[in-house]
């Protein structure tokens, strides 16, 4: 990684166990419930807790959305009891014993265990000290890329832009005329002020145009995007601050953790027998 910024740290870790364990049964950490084995109800005088209702609203997800936040857990609890009910039947009916539904539950039940590896073994292995010794090493081949601050005008006709470059040449206030002319809600009530911003951030016209000027510098003529005519002020030229480590530290730990995933991953495959005997589906090396 040649440089840092606060989208720089990818999300490694997260695509890799998305890959292999994602599943309708989302794991539940019942730790952070204070009250996950209070009974909230009784089947056949078999407990449904907390903890349970709480494991049913993770699993509904998107379910929930569109039922209202004091309903959730009622909600939850009467699938909750509906899976419990079909389910005892299923073992009464023998379902259970079928084949397919024992490879069923153990490609579910290694899921789970694949996500509580990484939660435990793999994320949970990640020290503050890890993570502050690889933030000064990102920090230290880091070439912070420039930024500017810029004001504009934006106006509809290349006559009204025309009208504010006179009226700035003859004195005028840059910030009073953005008040009064500019056509950019976002920017016209802080005297046309667009804070600052990198490269790739504006449209291409915009940038080329900003990025020539020096501060204090005004553009000569309109410059015309797909929004208008602008008339663009350089403020200030700087280059972008490193953030801070509290301010990336999350973005960090998911860099390190995704890292140490891949090296555990390979090393447990490398100790591994794995025989593929249908050769068609064995995935081709990346050349």
């Amino acid at each position: 990684m040649t440089t840092l910024n606060r989208s720089a740290f990818a999300s490694v870790r997260a695509g890799l166990v998305a890959a292999l364990a994602a599943t309708a049964l989302t794991a539940f950490s019942l730790s952070a419930l204070a009250d996950a084995g209070k009974v909230v109800a009784k089947i056949d005088g078999q407990d449904i807790t907390e903890g349970d209702v709480a494991t049913a609203m993770v699993d509904l997800g998107r379910a929930l959305q569109n039922v209202p936040e004091d309903k959730r857990k009622g909600v939850a609890l009467q699938r909750l009891i509906e899976m419990k009910v079909l389910s005892a039947q299923a073992v009464k009916d023998g379902l259970d014993k079928s084949a397919d539904f024992k490879a069923r539950l153990a490609n579910i039940t290694s899921q789970l265990l694949t996500s509580e590896y990484v939660k435990v073994k793999v994320e949970g292995a990640v020290t503050d000290a890890e993570l502050e010794e690889r933030y000064k090493k990102e920090i230290a081949g880091f070439d912070p890329p420039e930024e500017i601050k810029a004001s504009h005008i934006l106006v509809k006709t290349e006559e009204e832009a025309k009208a504010v470059l006179e009226a700035l040449a003859k004195g005028g206030d840059f910030a009073k005329l953005a008040g009064e002319k500019s056509q950019d809600p976002g920017s016209k009530d802080q005297g046309g002020d667009l804070g600052f911003f990198g490269k790739g951030q504006m449209v291409p016209e915009f940038e080329a145009a900003a990025f020539e000027l020096k501060p204090g510098e005004t553009t000569k003529t309109a410059i015309k995007t797909q929004f208008g005519y602008h008339v663009i002020r350089l403020v200030e030229k700087r280059k972008q601050p490193v953030p801070a480590f509290a301010d990336v530290k999350d973005q960090v730990r998911e860099l390190v953790a995704g890292e140490k995933f891949r090296a555990t991953l390979d090393a447990l495959k490398k100790a591994a027998k794995v025989e593929i005997l249908d050769k068609t589906l064995e995935v081709p090396k990346a050349p």
